[in-house]
């Protein structure tokens, strides 16, 4: 073999070591991050949750980076700058249409019409929270009592609260609003005694905290179907969901709560093979998931594809779910209707 031919011949295995250590670096823990809400909240515990067990699947490494809500991360799930994020239905059907598209008179999510949906997970449970002593039992008892409101960073408190006050025929103006950023300062406010009622999602551990300092409890929206229709007019997507006593920290009698799908979401411009290999261990370890937080327990895979989801599904996650089966002409039909809102 003559000089010349040997150094090729190492020059070629050179790259095809380059190559292969490359692609390891990828198939073995490529680096990712998936946005939620702050620590203490349920979006934090969820993706937490979905963080370990597509880390411990070995093909990503995934990270959690909470953010004040999901407002403030939408525009980094759209550009392709974070890869993953917790969202959920109606933030996303605000920020995918865009401002053409209103509750309750406004939209003032970022327009964001490169985001898509990787899976469909758990109903998402959120209530009314006072002080255990309060005199407020229900939902018709806010009227003239100061309430948290505004959330300019985390403006999915907007809405929940919206539709708490609209299931019983209230609006804003009913009550004393106390302005606070996002969801955690709104609990601040109520264990300081500045506000007579906030919200917080089920289970969460700034509940757990609020309760362990002052003594918290749920109280209930109208669940009537007086109510109901009034809550479903008010935010489509909100849906009312009945809890038994004792099975949530503070839900200490039957409450009705205002329930909505929690989604994983990513960007159009996200890589093929990261939604793959994300939603594969998803798909895989989803029974791993409910020993982690209680919110896990309906996140399973009959869950995962829903023809009444708000945001249409990455390619990577449509040929993921066309493999298996799982994608119906319906879920087309559903798929294709999304995309042309925004062409």
């Amino acid at each position: 073999m003559s000089r010349r031919s040997g150094c090729r011949g190492l020059a070629v295995i050179a790259a095809l070591a380059l190559a292969l250590s490359a692609t390891q670096a990828v198939a073995q823990g490529q680096a990712v991050s998936i946005g939620t809400n702050p620590p203490g909240s349920v979006f934090y515990s969820v993706g937490s949750g979905l963080a370990k067990v597509v880390s411990d699947s070995g093909k990503l490494r995934m990270a959690v980076q909470p953010y004040a809500g999901s407002s403030t991360f939408i525009p980094l799930l759209n550009s392709g700058e974070m890869e993953f994020g917790v969202v959920n239905a109606v933030d996303m059907a605000l920020a995918y249409r865009g401002p053409g598209f209103k509750i309750g008179g406004r939209n003032p999510f970022p327009h964001a019409p490169g985001t898509r949906l990787v899976m469909r997970g758990s109903p998402f449970l959120v209530s009314l929270l006072v002080r255990k002593d309060s005199p407020i039992r229900s939902v018709h008892d806010v009227k003239g009592k100061r309430m948290t409101g505004e959330y300019p960073a985390h403006l999915a408190v907007w809405y929940n609260m919206f539709g708490h006050l609209a299931s019983a025929g209230l609006t804003w103006s009913d009550v004393k609003v106390v302005p606070v950023p996002a969801i955690n300062e709104g609990v601040d406010a109520l264990v300081q005694g500045r506000a007579d009622v906030t919200e917080y999602a089920l289970n969460a551990a700034k509940v757990k905290e609020a309760d362990a300092a002052v003594g918290v409890r749920h109280v209930s929206i109208d669940c009537s179907p007086e109510g109901e229709r009034r809550l479903r007019a008010a935010v489509p997507g909100y849906y009312p969901r009945m809890v038994k006593a004792g099975t949530a920290t503070a839900v200490i009698e039957d409450t009705c709560v205002i329930a909505y799908d929690l989604y994983v979401a990513t960007g159009k411009a996200v890589p093929d093979a990261l939604v793959d290999n994300a939603l594969r261990a998803v798909w895989d370890g989803v029974d791993k998931l409910p020993a982690m937080h209680p919110v896990f327990k309906e996140f399973s895979r009959d869950r995962f594809v829903d023809v009444d989801t708000t945001l249409p599904y990455h390619p990577a996650a449509v040929r993921f779910y066309r493999e298996r089966g799982v994608w119906t002409p319906q879920m087309e039909q559903a798929q294709q209707k999304l995309l042309s809102v925004n062409p």
